[in-house]
């Protein structure tokens, strides 16, 4: 079945206050998707972002993300008011989010918020009490770490660093309005997430979502369950995760995530993942895994290094864990995020698992790039993009096209015309005719959007997850360009 889709992050939206969120804006966007007959919204991760404001480097694997709760809905339920909220800098570019005008002004309308809330309501404490396995840590985690003035847990006294009885005693009774507030900020994440994806469903659109392979050093997860990753007596990290050098970084990518013990996933039956994946599919409807290599084999770096280039690979936990999955949780529905250059047994895996891998249009014109993406190679059984939230718009990639691949591109498009102008659209053509049963395309490259446009820079910091797209640009124009290209291809969801 040919399907299609957007990729565009929640924070991307045109909501009012500064950042996108699950405001009237995400429904009139699912609206324009069921216009355009989209299959797919693919919304990137959707937990609490920490240092970088990066959506892969979060607080906790499970919780949600504060920013993303609609204040406007908090209007209308009568715990903030217009005014309150009128009163706070969210930053006045519609553009480009200001993410310290979000943190300096968005916890505190949450806090007005949560004064002004029943927490004796029936739905609040069922949601507790359904969520209790995550939310008990992460709203203790965050509590503490805001008593610590955001340091992280290794930079805590070594009697709540190191998870002393007495300690969390301690800390959960002198901390408990904190607690409770940052699982009523969960409560508020989970309802409005819910009810937009429900309206998604209901108008034939499905969410698809990352899982991130790994967690955040500082993180609820790794204070809270160390045992699952490879750390020393001294609570650091033996080895952390990131990229070997290649054509794009000569110095390789360093994340420093804490690597997982992989031994002791084995000897739990993946307990932790299965809860992890599970969890997942509470909020997407089909599951997009990160850097699906790393299953096979991870790159290893030593902890303290400056760069990756001293890192090596290991064997990862292979075909174990999804046929675990799947005897757990069924015939789940799951992108294989393996892009990049692929060994044998990698290829393999993918294949073994029965999941769809994926496809870019930019890698396959780009001779730094040794894998080959070429349309012709692709099996029905993929997904494929002109390009991810991790490279540039078509548009700014093709301007710095080097002079041979542009002609290369040209030449197996036999299509001399293509320029700066017209290249978005030649390129989203070209992964809409491939015989990949989904199609999904970044909004900017409908948009024809520049570098201005692009979301993340891998391996920096500052800059990234920023872009909005402006409310004028939500148009019928461009839904019924969507539209015609899907059904030119035949991606029409009711074909």
């Amino acid at each position: 079945m040919r399907r299609a889709g957007i990729l565009m992050p929640i924070s991307s939206l045109p909501s009012r206050y500064g950042i996108g969120c699950f405001s009237k804006e995400a429904y009139e966007f699912i609206d324009g998707l069921a216009k355009a007959k989209q299959t797919y919204w693919q919304v990137l991760p959707l937990g609490p972002t920490s240092y970088g404001d990066s959506p892969y480097q979060s607080f906790s694997t499970f919780a949600g993300n504060p920013y993303f709760i609609d204040l406007e809905e908090l209007i209308s339920q009568g715990l903030i008011t217009k005014e309150e909220c009128d009163e706070c800098d969210f930053g006045n570019d519609n553009v480009y989010i200001d993410y310290k005008k979000i943190y300096d002004s968005r916890f505190g309308i949450l806090w007005i918020a949560f004064e002004n809330f029943d927490t004796n309501d029936s739905k609040y404490k069922k949601f507790k009490k359904d969520n209790k396995d995550w939310l008990d840590e992460y709203a203790l985690y965050m509590a503490i770490k805001d008593s610590y003035n955001g340091e992280p847990w290794v930079k805590w006294d070594e009697d709540i660093k190191n998870r002393n009885k007495k300690a969390i005693k301690e800390y959960s009774e002198e901390l408990k309005d904190d607690i409770e507030f940052y699982k009523f900020i969960q409560f508020e994440f989970y309802s409005q997430w819910m009810k937009l994806k429900k309206y998604a469903n209901d108008k034939g659109v499905l969410i698809i979502g990352d899982i991130p392979i790994y967690v955040s050093f500082d993180s609820a997860d790794c204070w809270g369950d160390r045992q699952l990753f490879q750390f020393n007596e001294e609570n650091e990290p033996v080895a952390v995760a990131g990229c070997p050098p290649d054509a794009f970084s000569e110095d390789g990518q360093l994340w420093g995530n804490p690597l997982y013990d992989w031994g002791y996933h084995k000897k739990t039956e993946f307990e932790w993942w299965i809860r992890r994946v599970k969890q997942s599919f509470t909020l997407y409807d089909i599951v997009r895994i990160d850097h699906f290599r790393g299953f096979d084999e991870y790159f290893s770096i030593p902890y303290g290094d400056e760069t990756a280039a001293g890192g090596h690979w290991e064997k990862g936990p292979g075909i174990a864990l999804f046929n675990k999955i799947k005897e757990e949780l069924g015939e789940v529905k799951i992108i294989a995020e393996d892009l990049g250059f692929l060994t044998d047994t990698v290829i393999q895996l993918v294949k073994d698992t029965g999941f769809p891998g994926m496809k870019l249009i930019q890698f396959a014109f780009d001779s730094r790039e040794p894998s080959n993406y070429l349309p012709y190679t692709y099996d029905r059984n993929t997904v494929v993009y002109t390009g991810t939230h991790d490279n540039d718009t078509i548009k700014g990639w093709y301007e710095v096209l080097s002079y041979n691949d542009k002609k290369h591109a040209k030449n197996y498009l036999n299509n001399q015309g293509i320029n700066k102008k017209n290249a978005s659209t030649m390129f989203i053509k070209v992964a809409l005719a491939s015989v990949s049963d989904t199609a999904i395309i970044p909004i900017q490259d409908y948009l024809n959007l520049g570098s201005e446009a692009r979301i993340n820079i891998p391996s920096t910091i500052g800059e990234n997850w920023r872009w909005r797209i402006l409310k004028s640009q939500m148009n019928d124009e461009l839904w019924n360009e969507i539209k015609e290209l899907t059904e030119l291809y035949d991606r029409n969801p009711k074909n």
